[in-house]
């Protein structure tokens, strides 16, 4: 009865765990990847504004041109980017669901790191394309080198998602470059899930759409601007692409949230530097806390830490935690292996001051 491209796909490891969460009494969680403070009040404001005004019925498939020309600029601007065209989606689900699906043919090969975030693997399946791992382990570091000999005749796709999910490393600019060459070489298309692009706490960011014009670039503001439900999303690249996808989305999302267009095109200045200080002094603190019982690779962007379990599988450690009101996530819902697991330090000061000595109790067993 069900259609066998549905067998391809597992009910998400973060849904597990968010859905438990709700049956438990104040848990120490650590697990979701969604911005503890809300969204900013001028941007509320905005968005009011927007549905008192009447802006509640459809845009047009592609996104208001207001919100579509200044991103294009702010790309252009602040990344040095200069993509031909742009689709505004919802969120970054949404681009990555499209571009996947005007994209990938049955037997294409998809390059994605391990470890990293679960869609990509899930939609490259469901879409009859096969997912190649390059393992960057114990660094996590995304290099030339390591994806070298992972490309094929059959390689189509290459993602990079930096500062990256789940374990906030950044790539460095020369190994974008690097990697742009390499592309280039083998004519690959690159997709760059930028999504965390604004929690960069050593100021390290830097776009491989810089470095090569065959990038589609994803990014959102449901991190930054704390938006999660909102659904507000982008992909940025070359006209061709774009297209399909815009032709895509009139059949099935239709368009992104109409008010939420015209909050956020209002808003793209909004002065963002109090919230990632607040979160550079929670990676601190978490790493800080963790780091003389657990390895660990400090992270440079993104709010997640993915250290080492000291005994155990994955599931067997995050069992126990749970055991202890304490939620993560297991890291084999990111991985090939099942060595780690995904602490997301989106939470209060209090909240993770409690984790980390509940993590350390652990690590004593």
């Amino acid at each position: 009865m069900i259609a066998s491209r549905m067998s391809k796909l597992d009910s998400s490891g973060i849904r597990k765990v968010f859905d438990l969460a709700q049956k438990m009494q104040n848990p120490v969680n650590l697990s979701i990847g969604q911005p503890d403070f809300d969204v900013p009040g001028e941007i509320k404001t905005e968005a009011i504004k927007a549905i008192n005004d009447g802006i509640n019925k459809y845009t047009v498939t592609q996104g208001i041109p207001e919100l579509r020309n200044g991103l294009l600029k702010r790309l252009q601007k602040e990344r040095g980017v200069n993509a031909e065209d742009i689709i505004i989606t919802s969120g970054v689900s949404g681009a990555l669901t499209l571009a996947f699906m005007v994209l990938i043919n049955p037997e294409d090969e998809v390059i994605i790191p391990d470890p990293a975030f679960v869609s990509y693997k899930h939609l490259t399946n469901f879409c009859g394309g096969k997912p190649v791992f390059v393992d960057t382990y114990p660094d996590f570091k995304l290099t030339a080198s390591r994806i070298q000999p992972k490309i094929t005749k059959k390689t189509k796709l290459l993602i990079i998602n930096s500062p990256a999910n789940p374990t906030g490393v950044l790539c460095t600019t020369q190994d974008l470059k690097e990697i742009a060459d390499l592309a280039k070489k083998h004519n690959l298309i690159i997709v760059s899930d930028e999504i965390y692009h604004d929690y960069d706490y050593d100021h390290e960011f830097d776009s491989v759409g810089r470095y090569y014009e065959k990038t589609l670039i994803l990014d959102g503001f449901s991190k930054s601007f704390a938006m999660t439900g909102w659904r507000m999303g982008y992909a940025a690249g070359t006209a061709s692409i774009i297209n399909e996808m815009i032709k895509l989305q009139q059949y099935t999302f239709v368009c992104a949230p109409s008010f939420a267009q015209r909050a956020v095109s209002k808003s793209l200045g909004t002065d963002l530097s109090s919230y990632i200080s607040s979160y550079k002094k929670k990676r601190e603190l978490m790493y800080d806390g963790l780091k003389d019982r657990y390895r660990i690779v400090k992270p440079g962007g993104a709010f997640y830490l993915f250290p080492q379990a000291p005994w155990g599988t994955d599931e067997e450690f995050v069992e126990s935690a749970i055991k202890r009101n304490l939620l993560i996530i297991p890291g084999g819902v990111f991985s090939e292996r099942h060595t780690h697991f995904r602490i997301s330090y989106a939470a209060s000061e209090e909240t993770i001051k409690r984790g980390i000595d509940i993590l350390n109790n652990l690590a004593k067993q």
